[in-house]
């Protein structure tokens, strides 16, 4: 995976309204490195699809952020934006502001789940189904 070395990288469902303006809205501190975007839907046959199904991360259920070794999934990815994104523009302080506490983590992930889910449904996409056997 030495091609993912370098910086933040967020692998993210690019067929959900939310999760692309989440991918392109985040600003992550300087000093923490460039942000990579990866849509899920496009990364067939990346190194990165390949660890985060070994790591059995399921992207229908959440997002992923890998750095520096350690790879981030649904709510302790929302987490680690809220902790190491940059405070400028209204997605970082939204994300930094009900992100910070693993209460609000617990109680407010379902929801924004559920919303993605839905917003998937209504526009046509079906589900990623990353872990999944294609056979």
């Amino acid at each position: 995976m030495e091609e993912y070395q370098n910086g933040i990288w967020f692998v993210y469902d690019g067929d959900c309204p939310i999760c692309r303006m989440a991918a392109h809205a985040l600003k992550i501190k300087e000093e923490y490195g460039a942000l990579n975007l990866l849509n899920a839907r496009e990364a067939e046959g990346t190194a990165l699809l390949a660890e985060i199904n070994k790591r059995k991360f399921d992207l229908d259920e959440g997002m992923v952020i890998y750095v520096d070794g350690q790879f981030y999934h649904g709510k302790s990815a929302l987490k680690f934006m809220a902790r190491f994104g940059d405070k400028k523009g209204l997605f970082n302080w939204f994300t930094q502001s009900l992100f910070w506490s693993d209460t609000l983590a617990r109680l407010l992930y379902p929801l924004m789940r559920g919303c993605r889910n839905l917003l998937i449904r209504l526009n046509g996409s079906g589900k990623i189904r990353n872990l999944e056997d294609p056979s």
